[in-house]
């Protein structure tokens, strides 16, 4: 615990005010920004400022031409920080108890500036280690003149307080009153112009063993995670209308539009909706079209396979075929599915016989079940594969692959 001094003892509310250590550093670890609080020439002034806690010394980033590091350089810089965490919107059933769930911390002190070279780089490299577990390792450290340029603050945590909204009141009113529940989430990573590597293991999200897009290896075809970088690829393979006459979107025309489309993808894979993969020609590398896995159901041990889109000189090659004979080997022999679905449009003949050569059983027709794209409704046919129909399935398919045409170059 934290002892009280003067200036963190609160003057009202003393029962939402807390000194738990503990508390004090949950918080301080989990946010992501603070501000200093401090006085220049007797005004008042406040900085954001990125922060980082090692042990019980709290450390502030900041610039060697700031006013803030200027002042410390000297016997140091009074000053104040405060950290808050926000969790939700409170809404009272009178106007005056409206409120906000959070997490809060006030820090007083005297901030010095870290001079000790070895400190300062394990102060720097933590504040990137706070970024990503793992960032430090795969990034290029500061240079001499940019360690010259970049200052630290250390606080030391010995005057630090705790607090968090009280509970509501006049519960006996009639008006709806509840939490609206906030959450810092990170998004889908956006590679700089340029990236080609794929995306760290540590800004990917904890996802199942059927939510990940592990790449997938054939003779005739590559699956690999789809990413940002691949919109101007799958731009060019793709840009025909005859591709894109049955899908369920209009046709990009251009890479940007594209880069919207895979975004669109990519934020349904965060939101686990989808598993989507780029296809790659297994003999020149080039991308050629894109599928998915989606309504990815582990609990019922059943996965959708759809969004499906591939260049036309691909088609009629083994490139399709053995897309899903990959997909399929992963479905039943390493994730332990019973049940394989795909959806179609009606209309879209080509595909219904693409799916019934692969050993899938019509269940049906599902009356307008969605909009084309150019909003009239479709009738989607569903077919399925079940576990038991696999090993004929699979054996079908190899055939397909072993007389199948090799892919365009």
């Amino acid at each position: 615990m934290y002892a009280p001094t003067p200036r963190t003892t609160a003057t009202r509310s003393r029962d939402q005010m807390s000194y738990d250590r503990a508390a004090a550093h949950t918080v301080l670890d989990e946010a992501y920004d603070c501000v200093l609080g401090f006085v220049v020439d007797g005004e008042p002034r406040v900085l954001p400022t990125l922060h980082v806690r090692l042990g019980d010394t709290l450390y502030l980033h900041g610039s060697t031409g700031s006013r803030p590091l200027l002042t410390a350089r000297g016997e140091g810089l009074p000053a104040c920080v405060a950290v808050t965490l926000l969790d939700g919107l409170v809404y009272g059933r009178s106007q005056f108890h409206h409120s906000a769930n959070y997490r809060s911390v006030v820090a007083h002190g005297t901030a010095h500036l870290v001079t000790a070279a070895e400190e300062k780089a394990r102060v720097l490299t933590a504040l990137v280690e706070k970024a990503g577990q793992g960032r430090s390792a795969e990034s290029r450290p500061p240079t001499r003149r940019e360690l010259a340029e970049t200052a630290v603050l250390a606080l030391p945590l010995r005057e630090v307080s705790v607090r968090s909204r009280d509970e509501p009141t006049d519960l006996d009113l009639p008006h709806w009153a509840g939490v609206v529940p906030l959450r810092l989430t990170a998004g889908t990573p956006e590679p700089d112009v340029g990236v080609t590597a794929p995306v760290p293991a540590y800004l990917r999200p904890a996802r199942s063993t059927w939510h990940e897009p592990v790449v997938l290896r054939g003779e005739h075809v590559v699956l690999e995670p789809l990413a940002l970088a691949h919109a101007g690829e799958l731009h060019a393979a793709t840009a025909d209308p005859e591709v894109w006459r049955h899908l369920g979107a209009p046709q990009p025309t251009d890479a940007g539009e594209m880069g919207s489309v895979v975004r669109a993808y990519l934020t349904a894979h965060e939101q686990g909706e989808r598993v989507p993969w780029v296809q790659r020609c297994a003999t020149t590398g080039a991308v050629v079209g894109t599928t998915s896995y989606y309504e990815v159901d582990p609990e019922r041990r059943s996965v959708k396979i759809g969004y499906t889109w591939l260049g036309r000189p691909w088609w009629r090659t083994g490139v399709n075929t053995e897309a899903k004979l990959l997909l399929l080997t992963r479905a039943f022999e390493t994730l332990g599915a019973v049940r394989v679905v795909w959806h179609t449009d009606i209309r879209n003949e080509r595909s219904q016989r693409a799916i019934e050569r692969l050993g899938a059983t019509r269940e049906g027709t599902l009356r307008m079940h969605r909009q084309r794209a150019d909003g009239s409704w479709r009738d989607t046919v569903q077919y399925a594969m079940i576990v038991d129909q696999w090993p004929n399935a699979q054996a079908r398919l190899r055939e397909m692959l072993r007389r199948a045409a090799p892919a365009a170059s």
